[in-house]
């Protein structure tokens, strides 16, 4: 076994009374140690969350909804309303690509590294704190307070032996996992540093006190930072309102710019999510009862955050998807067209590291459905994230004709099934609270016409919304379309839904 490797010892526990412990320290003091008569190297050390029978038949099911990325999409931090790129980098993330070794001598990482960068205010500390809750290993820090032997790994001298030991940092504690960092911007450049060996390479060396050993440190890292001025300006680049050098930034596949901007449809919207998810979260809160006065509906779309974490599990340890069939034409157009407008604009750098950046993030959306081969629509998926990330560093005079320009590169379009559904539900809230009003019962059953819903859905400039009534989400939040042009919610028992 190698440093940094865990290790399952078999043996026999005892304890010796050492007397010069003793007489230091004035009252018995026992050294305890391990007889080892037998070590073993755990290979697989996440999945001592061992999965059942019945877990894995229950995972084999999700993968089999062909909506099932944009339900885990969605699932990451169900309590923050919006954001639809940081969850969608998140989630690729959390899955992960494919580490390639090359006949044991090269290696190329399958983690991808995302950075939150944006406006105070806007969740990136709660994002970080959910993957902390959901990747099978995560280690939590801060930029204030870590330092570079905090982040890599330490040589300190054992009390007892009088020799020199390696404690791991946090990058070698979070191997096979993921690594957040908030704070980011408040690390010293020295200290952070320290980390580029183990962004990219995924080792740590060390050559400290006579040790000199190569620890392992494959983990994402995930990290979140406030722009120079507090704010995001977006008048200037991304080079301009962050204070970290290139080497650091094109070692982060997605780079996520979280902006705070007024808009009244939206805000309402917000504020509606918030106060209902404030209301529901109360500790006497009555389910059934109490549902009805809330102003949002529940998606009844969301998976279980622990049967997410188990399908995040199985997907890393037990898929390994393979690049067939890729459109490599495509691929290559887009990063030739991406180096030209970074060196025109003068934003960040794209290098080939962005290149493989897109490969890992296809890999990843193939693990999210638990597919043995790479499709061309996660190659889009890939593509829509790397084009996204590259438009919201840029400058507002640019970002509108770079946009034309990688239109014909976003093949899918733009999914506004999550929005119509939230708008359906709250149309549903207020026809039931309009029945309560005047009659003072629940409702059996509520009614509302596809005039009024697609009238509230030209104020989100959504103009068609024919798909949603086919979609999957439409009939599992209990919708049915009528033949006279209304849509029907039916409640299952009286006072739920």
């Amino acid at each position: 076994a190698k440093p940094g490797e865990e290790v399952e010892v078999t043996g026999i526990y005892r304890n010796n009374f050492d007397a010069s412990l003793n007489t230091k320290n004035g009252f018995p003091v026992f050294s305890t140690i391990i007889e080892a008569n037998y070590i073993s190297r755990n290979s697989n050390p996440s999945l001592a969350l061992t999965l059942t029978e019945a877990d894995e038949r229950e995972i084999r099911a999700l993968s089999r909804d062909p909506r099932v990325s944009k339900r885990v999409i969605k699932s990451i931090a169900p309590s923050i309303y919006g954001h639809e790129d940081i969850k969608t980098a998140l989630a690729l993330s959390l899955f992960g690509g494919v580490k390639k070794d090359i006949k044991g001598k090269h290696r190329i990482r399958g983690d991808i590294n995302v950075l939150l960068l944006g406006d105070p205010g806007t969740a990136k500390s709660q994002f970080l704190k959910y993957v902390e809750k959901t990747a099978p290993r995560a280690v939590f820090t801060t930029g204030q307070g870590a330092s570079a032997v905090g982040l890599t790994a330490s040589v300190r001298k054992d009390p007892v032996t009088r020799e020199w030991t390696l404690e791991g940092g946090a990058l070698v504690l979070a191997d096979k996992g993921v690594c957040l960092i908030d704070e980011f911007d408040k690390m010293n450049e020295s200290d952070r540093t320290s980390i580029h060996e183990a962004m990219e390479q995924q080792t740590i060396s060390v050559s400290k006190a006579g040790i000199i050993t190569t620890l392992q440190a494959r983990c994402a890292v995930v990290a979140a930072a406030n722009p120079i001025k507090g704010r995001y300006d977006g008048t200037v680049g991304f080079g301009q309102n962050v204070a970290l050098t290139e080497p650091i930034l094109s070692r982060f596949d997605v780079l996520c710019v979280v902006r705070d901007l007024v808009d009244p449809v939206v805000d309402e919207l917000l504020a509606r999510f918030v106060i209902g998810s404030h209301l529901r979260s109360h500790p006497k809160f009555e389910g059934e009862e109490e549902e009805m006065t809330i102003g949002d509906s529940i998606d009844q779309d969301l998976i279980p955050q622990d049967l997410l974490r188990k399908y995040i599990l199985y997907a890393r340890e037990k898929v390994q998807p393979k690049l067939h069939d890729v459109d490599r034409d495509k691929l290559a157009r887009l990063f030739g067209d991406l180096r030209r407008e970074s060196l025109a604009t003068g934003s960040f750098p794209i290098t080939v590291r962005h290149l493989e950046s897109m490969i890992r993030m296809a890999e990843a959306s193939a693990k999210m459905h638990l597919r043995e081969y790479v499709r061309s629509d996660d190659v889009d998926l890939a593509i829509s994230v790397a084009v996204g990330s590259f438009l919201s560093a840029q400058k507002l005079s640019v970002r509108r004709s770079l946009e034309r320009g990688f239109r014909k590169y976003l093949s899918h379009a733009r999914d506004h099934e999550e929005l119509l559904a939230f708008l359906l539900g709250q149309m549903i809230k207020d026809r039931v609270r309009q029945h309560q009003l005047v009659t003072g019962t629940q409702p059996n059953r509520v009614a509302v016409t596809i005039e009024a819903l697609e009238a509230r859905a030209k104020d989100h400039e959504i103009y068609d919304a024919a798909p949603f009534y086919r979609s999957k989400l439409f009939s599992t939040n209990g919708y049915k379309l009528l033949a006279n042009g209304e849509i029907e919610k039916v409640f299952r028992s009286e006072g739920g839904l």
